[in-house]
């Protein structure tokens, strides 16, 4: 990286999608606070993450990256955290069993609070507010007094932050995650429906396969990686204020982390290579995601990967696709020749999400689970076709029983998505259908397995 960078360098460079506070001093006090505190992850955790997502590149393992649109302080309770680790934890054994890959588990937790918005203002009944940017910037109820950019929910932020690392590290270390839990993992509402008898079946195959290992002496007590799993964090790193608030010197390597989360990503409205989002992620070690919408053009895209990843290092990059329903075929295979062609490492994951928002019929913003799952079998095909690896879904979803999203075997209408309606900002896959995606999924990866279909790097 050039030697001009600093933890600062990004205030020298156009920006977009920040808040305007009222007070600059609060602001800077806030930001001298958060640069006291503990750091909430470790440089050799985001180290870890890099090496396994290298792994994925390489096609020898595969990312499932999921959790909530917009995480929203008052929905914050140990229940939720619980129930969206869990589901992540069913969706990782049905691609792992189904897929026969290690799945690196990465959640959009503890952190995921700010939000790109398309407009600065929004209106209702003709009344003219700023908009909703998360939590950690104002308050999503339509008055004047909270949407005002409060900073002081910056230290909010952190604490409900370091919260939900506390307990997720409890849950992936503390026994909870052992395999032999598997059955127990499936949640009451989930396992009353179509997916929840499917895991059950799968779920009884591997409490087979693990009583014959047992038989023959491996067991909890002398193999870890069945008593314990390795869960990351990550979220888009949009509010460079708190982020740069955050970042540290690592003891051990002398680079700076952000240390807000293990892996952080740039959204598609602020890629820019020459603006301050890229700038500041430029000179971070931890693992890095950069969306890739239709407007991403291949030669751009290189510029972006080459800046934010110099050395070409593996692990260090995935580009998260978000093309829309019928529209990955137009974009993805010149941007996958492209960088393969130029010989860069790059984990290729498919966000189905953000292309497929529609309004329904009732006023709700939703997404239909049929084109979330054609986005990802075009992503699938699209990769099969070039000889490459696609390595990784990325999903907006949550562990509560909600009617976010359309369709999914236990059928979602449009009448319906009333009935439990919570999201703050996006509509998210509720956790029988995030299960359903993990089989259709995993039958996915089977097939292209049995067909020879796998990324020439992979060999």
């Amino acid at each position: 990286m050039s030697n001009k960078w600093a933890p600062d360098s990004w205030r020298n460079k156009p920006i977009r999608q920040v808040p305007t506070y009222q007070d600059e001093a609060l602001v800077k006090a806030v930001e001298k606070d958060l640069e006291g505190f503990p750091p909430l992850v470790f440089a050799g955790e985001a180290r870890n993450l890099k090496k396994q997502l290298a792994g994925v590149a390489a096609g020898n393992g595969f990312l499932l990256q999921g959790g909530d649109c917009a995480e929203s302080f008052a929905e914050f309770h140990p229940n939720n955290i619980r129930d969206t680790f869990k589901v992540l934890l069913q969706m990782a054994v049905v691609l792992t069993y189904g897929a026969n890959r290690p799945v690196v588990k990465v959640g959009r937790l503890a952190g995921q609070f700010a939000k790109p918005r398309s407009a600065d203002m929004e209106t209702v009944d003709g009344v003219e507010l700023p908009s909703y940017r998360g939590d950690i910037i104002n308050g999503f109820d339509f008055t004047e007094e909270a949407r005002i950019p409060d900073p002081n929910r910056m230290l909010t932020a952190y604490s409900q932050a370091a919260s939900t690392l506390n307990l997720l590290r409890a849950f992936a270390q503390g026994g909870y995650a052992d395999l032999h839990q598997v059955q127990q993992w499936n949640m009451g509402f989930v396992a009353s429906r179509p997916q929840g008898a499917r895991y059950h079946e799968m779920a009884n195959r591997i409490q087979d396969a693990l009583a014959f290992m047992e038989a023959c002496g491996i067991k909890s007590e002398n193999t870890p990686q069945m008593a314990k799993t390795d869960f990351y964090t990550s979220h888009e790193a949009l509010l460079l204020r708190y982020e740069q608030a955050l970042t540290r010197i690592d003891s051990t390597s002398g680079e700076y982390y952000d240390t807000s989360a293990h892996m952080l990503w740039i959204g598609d409205r602020t890629r820019d290579p020459d603006e301050a989002h890229v700038e500041f992620l430029r000179g971070v070690g931890n693992p890095i995601g950069v969306k890739a919408g239709p407007s991403q053009d291949p030669d751009t895209l290189l510029r972006l990967i080459d800046k934010l990843n110099p050395e070409n290092e593996a692990g260090r990059m995935t580009v998260i696709c978000r093309f829309g329903a019928g529209n990955v075929e137009k974009h993805l295979p010149a941007l996958v020749r492209k960088i393969e062609q130029e010989g860069r490492s790059v984990v290729w994951s498919c966000d189905p999400m953000h292309g497929n928002t529609i309004k329904s019929s009732t006023g709700y913003k939703t997404r239909p689970f049929d084109r979330i799952l054609t986005e990802v079998k075009e992503f699938f095909g699209v990769h099969a076709a070039e000889g490459t690896y696609g390595g990784g879904v990325h999903f907006e979803m949550t562990g509560q029983d909600v009617t976010e999203c359309l369709g999914g075997a236990f059928e979602i209408t449009e009448e319906r998505l009333s009935d439990r309606y919570h999201t703050a900002c996006d509509p998210r896959l509720n956790a029988n259908q995030a299960l359903e995606l993990a089989f259709l999924i995993a039958e996915m990866l089977k097939d292209q397995r049995g067909n020879g279909k796998v990324a020439a790097t992979a060999s």
